[in-house]
């Protein structure tokens, strides 16, 4: 569950620096070639692909005029030429089929509730032998020391908040399966770490303090409000968080990328999906509260164990509602259509 305010914008921009290498060192296009960049918000990674492949034709499409604004605005000040901007829905894209080489999502799909439909829209949008790279994240895959029940408890609530509004915080782990399901073909995922310690203090300051902690810090309120923790325990949880950068400290999180697959056919064009794309923050919120006010049976019972781990924070690791065998691996994944 993340917005486009203007601390989201900037803790997206600090990710992206401090990520660069890890998830885009290798990620370089021909040139003339075309690169459709799907979801590119306010340009965090935009910047990195249109620099590492700087004759390459980049468009970037986000369904947000706001956060293409700040998009451009960062694109002009970087003095970048190659990059096209477009307000778009990715399920109901502007461009003829075929019309792309290469189709770039980072940190799109776990925003959607339906991620096979949008991956399927996108692999229309490729020319035969195209390639996709899909980054996503998984929350569960973090770990720390010192652990911390009450972080645990912290972090879960980023993840149910981002569940209530449609997206998928621990979707990383879904990644492979997805893209098979929307026709792409034997999808392989690598595994691309985080490690932090008082080693790296650039990476103590720009990953664990201005990255995930900042990320969780985010959702404070509509945590709050949603009746999934109290303040003072959600305080203690990011307190703890940044705990793990002193010199005694270690946090790890886990990305993978993948590398090309042979092509498979084209998938047919879903006729009834849902089809929503990343909502601005305060729609996203809305959902959240109409969440909490109501729902399934199934939410319930989980809004109810969630207020017991948080009750419970001080005790055991599995009491924050966060079991250590939930903990798996980021997925990405580069495959060709």
């Amino acid at each position: 569950m993340h917005g486009y305010r203007a601390r989201e914008s900037e803790r997206l921009q600090n990710q992206a620096r401090t990520l660069v290498e890890l998830l885009h060192g290798d990620t370089h296009y021909p040139p003339e070639s075309t690169v459709l960049e799907a979801g590119c918000g306010v340009g965090a990674q935009t910047i990195t692909l249109a620099q590492n492949s700087p004759d390459a034709r980049v468009t970037s499409v986000d369904i947000s005029a706001e956060s293409l604004t700040e998009a451009r605005r960062r694109i002009d000040r970087a003095g970048l030429g190659n990059v096209t901007f477009q307000q778009a829905d990715l399920f109901d894209l502007p461009f003829d089929a075929a019309s792309f080489d290469h189709v770039f999502v980072c940190f799109v799909l776990e925003h959607l509730d339906d991620p096979v439909g949008a991956l399927e829209a996108l692999g229309r949008m490729l020319r035969p032998g195209g390639s996709i790279t899909v980054i996503e994240g998984d929350h569960g895959s973090t770990s720390f020391h010192p652990e911390n029940p009450a972080a645990r408890a912290a972090i879960a609530c980023q993840i149910e908040l981002q569940a209530r509004a449609g997206g998928d915080a621990l979707i990383g782990r879904q990644v492979y399966p997805l893209l098979a399901a929307a026709g792409f073909d034997r999808p392989q995922v690598l595994p691309r770490m985080v490690y932090v310690d008082a080693s790296q203090p650039e990476l103590v300051d720009g990953f664990i303090h201005k990255t995930f902690t900042a990320m969780v810090e985010g959702v404070r309120e509509p945590a709050i409000a949603a009746g999934l923790i109290d303040p003072e325990s959600f305080d203690a949880g990011v307190a703890a968080l940044h705990r793990t950068a002193q010199p005694d400290g270690v946090f790890t999180y886990t990305f993978s990328k993948g590398s090309p697959t042979r092509p498979r056919r084209h998938t047919a064009r879903p006729s009834d999906r849902r089809r929503r794309a990343r909502k601005p923050i305060g729609d996203r919120a809305r959902s959240v509260g109409e969440s909490c006010r109501g729902g399934a049976r199934a939410r319930e019972r989980r809004c109810q164990s969630m207020r017991w781990a948080v009750r419970s924070h001080s005790g055991s690791h599995s009491s924050a509602g966060f079991h250590s065998q939930e903990i798996s691996w980021v997925r990405a994944s580069s495959v060709n259509l």
